[in-house]
C-alpha cells in the first residue's frame, strides 16, 4: 500500500473548510433558534451548578463549554455564549484553512470541542445525521493531525496510516450501513426499485436538479435505485481491496455518487474528505502533474502481480531511526496510536451492529460499558441515512397560515423549503437551513411528535424578528412584517413535482399540491389550546403575552 502523506493533508484542509462552514451556517441561526425570545431557547437546557462542585463534574455530566462561562467570569447569557462559540470556531478553522501549521491536532480538538459544545444543547436542530458525522470525522482528524504547534516540524509520525485507516473504516460504515438499512427496513420503494422516483421528491430541501431528475423515464430510475444499492452494498468492499485500482475505482465510483445528492448541507463535502482516505500519494501527484512514478509503473497492471511484495510494518520503521531514544519515543507514540485505533474500531462496533442486526450478547460487557461512557461524547454513532421512503404519493408539506380577523388567510413562505407552486426549488449547500429541515422532517408525523413547532407558532404570534427572519430574511417577503398575525394554523399538503408539456418545454410551475389535513389548530395569544401545548411541552410563556392581547384588543377600537 502506497504513501498517504499528501490525501492526509486534502483531509485535513477540507475538515476545516466543512467546520467553518457548519459553524458559520448556525452562527447565523442561533437568535431565532436558541435565543431568549427563540423557537427553543437554550436557556431552559441549562443545568442547575453549585460553585461546590468541581469543574470536572459538570464537564462530564454535561460535555459542554456553555455552561463553563459563569466560572471564567464571563457576563454573557446562554446565547451569546452559543454566538461566541460559533464565532470562535468559524475564525478558528478560516485561519486553519488558511495558514497550514494551524492544521494542528490541538487545533481540531479545539474545532471539536467547540461543535460537540453546542450539539449537547441544540436538541433536534443539532441531531442529524451529518452532526453526528462530523464529530466523529473531526474526532478522527485530532488522531490524524501533526502536533506542529508544539515544535517547529512533526517527525517520528510512524502511526499515521493506522489513524488515516480509521476514516476509510468511517466510510464503509456510513455506505455499508446506509445500503443494507435500505433493504433491512423491507422498504416496498427500495426492494420494487422505485426509491430513486420518489427519493428526489420528497428528500429534505429539494433542489433544481431534483426536478430534472424526477423527469427522467421510470426505467432509466430502476436503473439508478439499482446503483445506489451497489455503490452502497457492494462497492464498499473494494476499500479495502489489496489490488491499489480497485481501491481508486471505488474512490471515482463514490465520488459520481455524491453528484446525486441535494441540499443537504456540508455532507457532500464531509463525504467528499471521508473518500480521500481510499487515494495514495502516487494518484494525488498525478493530478497535480508531478509524479514521480514512471508511466509504465502506473499503468502496466501486470507489475502489480509480478513485482515481489515487500511490507516494513510501523514498529520496525521506528527502530530503524538512529539514537536510542528516538527509537524508544518512535515505539511509544507507535503503542499509543494503535491503542487508540484498536479502541474507537472496537467501540465502532457497539452501535455498528444495531444495523447489521447482531445480538448484543456477542459483544463484550466490558466494550458495551466503555461504549455507555462515551457516547455522550458521539465519538462514534450508527448512521441510516435515506433509509426509508416514507411517502410515495408525493411530499408532506406544512403549510403556515396567518390572518388578522380569521376569516382572511395568508400563506407564510419560507426561503428555501417547498411552499408556492410556481417557486423554483433553491440551491442552498452549503448553507443548512435547520428550521425548514426539521419542518420537512415534522410534516412526516403529527404536530405532538415536534414539542419545537408549538415555540415557532408562539414566537410568530409575538411578531419575534429574529425567528421571523429563519423564515425571510426580506421582510418584505414576509406578509405580517408590518404586524404580527392575530391567528395562526398550519395544514398539510402533498407535494408532487410537476411533469414537462408534450412539446417538451417546461411547465410554469414546478409544483403540483392538494390539501390533506389540518396539522395545527388555529390558536391566538391567550388560546387555552396554545397555552396547554406550550406547558405539556415544557416551553417557557412569555410575561409579554398578557401585555400583547391588551394591545390587539385596543387595536380593534382604534
Amino acid at each position: 500500500m502506497g504513501e498517504t502523506r499528501l490525501p492526509r493533508h486534502m483531509f485535513l484542509w477540507i475538515m476545516t473548510i466543512i467546520y467553518m462552514f457548519a459553524f458559520a451556517s448556525l452562527y447565523v441561526q442561533i437568535p431565532g433558534l436558541y435565543g431568549n425570545e427563540g423557537v427553543l431557547p437554550v436557556l431552559q437546557m441549562e443545568p442547575h451548578m453549585s460553585d461546590s462542585k468541581p469543574v470536572f463534574e459538570y464537564l462530564r455530566e454535561h460535555p459542554s463549554l456553555l455552561w463553563l462561562m459563569p466560572r471564567l467570569g464571563l457576563d454573557l447569557d446562554a446565547q451569546q455564549v452559543m454566538e461566541l462559540l460559533c464565532l470562535t470556531g468559524a475564525l478558528l478553522s478560516l485561519g486553519a484553512a488558511l495558514l497550514e501549521p494551524l492544521r494542528d491536532s490541538i487545533t481540531f480538538f479545539c474545532l471539536w470541542a467547540l461543535y460537540l459544545s453546542l450539539c449537547q444543547v441544540g436538541e433536534e436542530f443539532l441531531h442529524f445525521h451529518w452532526d453526528s458525522l462530523l464529530l466523529e470525522a473531526g474526532f478522527l482528524a485530532v488522531l490524524i493531525a501533526p502536533l506542529n504547534l508544539l515544535r517547529r516540524r512533526s517527525v517520528f509520525r510512524h502511526h499515521d496510516a493506522m489513524t488515516f485507516w480509521l476514516v476509510r473504516w468511517l466510510l464503509f460504515r456510513v455506505t455499508f450501513g446506509s445500503g443494507v438499512a435500505k433493504l433491512a427496513n423491507h422498504c416496498p420503494s427500495w426492494w420494487g426499485l422505485t426509491a430513486a422516483k420518489h427519493m428526489v421528491e420528497t428528500q429534505g430541501i429539494p433542489s433544481p436538479l431534483s426536478w430534472f431528475l424526477r423527469q427522467l423515464p421510470d426505467w432509466y430510475l430502476k436503473l439508478v435505485t439499482v446503483s445506489i444499492l451497489v455503490m452502497e452494498i457492494a462497492v464498499p468492499f473494494l476499500y479495502f481491496a489489496p489490488i491499489r485500482y480497485l481501491r481508486l475505482a471505488a474512490f471515482y465510483l463514490q465520488v459520481f455518487q455524491l453528484m446525486l445528492y441535494g441540499n443537504y448541507g456540508f455532507l457532500p463535502l464531509l463525504s467528499l474528505a471521508l473518500t480521500f482516505s481510499l487515494l495514495d500519494d502516487d494518484h494525488v501527484s498525478y493530478w497535480l502533474g508531478h509524479s514521480k512514478r514512471r508511466a509504465k509503473s502506473m499503468y502496466d497492471l501486470t507489475s502489480l502481480f509480478t513485482q515481489p511484495l515487500t511490507v516494513q510494518f510501523p514498529p520496525q520503521r521506528c527502530v530503524c531511526v538512529r539514537g536510542f531514544l528516538w527509537k524508544l519515543w518512535g515505539l511509544v507514540q507507535w503503542a499509543v496510536f494503535a491503542s487508540a485505533v484498536v479502541a474507537v474500531f472496537t467501540l465502532s462496533v457497539v452501535p455498528y451492529s444495531s444495523i447489521m442486526q447482531i445480538s448484543s450478547s456477542k459483544i463484550l460487557p466490558e466494550v458495551k460499558k466503555a461504549y455507555s461512557l462515551v457516547e455522550r461524547y458521539r465519538l462514534v454513532s450508527a448512521y441510516r441515512l435515506d433509509n426509508k421512503i416514507n411517502s410515495v404519493d408525493g411530499r408532506p408539506e406544512i403549510i403556515l397560515e396567518g390572518s388578522m380577523d380569521k376569516n382572511t388567510w395568508t400563506e407564510i413562505e419560507f426561503m428555501y423549503k417547498p411552499g408556492k407552486v410556481d417557486v423554483a426549488p433553491p440551491v442552498v449547500t452549503p448553507h443548512l437551513p435547520r428550521l425548514d429541515w426539521q419542518m420537512s422532517q415534522a410534516a412526516q408525523r403529527t404536530a405532538e411528535h415536534s414539542p419545537w413547532f408549538t415555540g415557532l407558532v408562539h414566537r410568530l404570534l409575538h411578531g419575534n424578528k429574529d425567528v421571523v427572519r429563519l423564515i425571510q430574511t426580506d421582510s418584505v417577503q414576509y406578509p405580517f412584517s408590518q404586524a404580527p398575525p392575530g391567528y395562526i394554523r398550519a395544514r398539510l399538503y402533498k407535494y408532487l413535482f410537476t411533469q414537462t408539456t408534450q412539446d417538451g418545454s417546461t411547465p410554469k410551475a414546478w409544483w403540483r399540491r392538494h390539501f390533506v389535513e389540518e396539522f395545527y389548530p388555529t390558536v391566538q395569544l391567550g388560546d387555552p389550546i396554545l397555552k396547554a401545548m406550550l406547558s405539556q411541552h415544557r416551553l417557557t410563556v412569555s410575561l409579554f403575552d398578557f401585555g400583547h392581547i391588551l394591545y390587539s384588543y385596543a387595536q380593534k377600537f382604534v
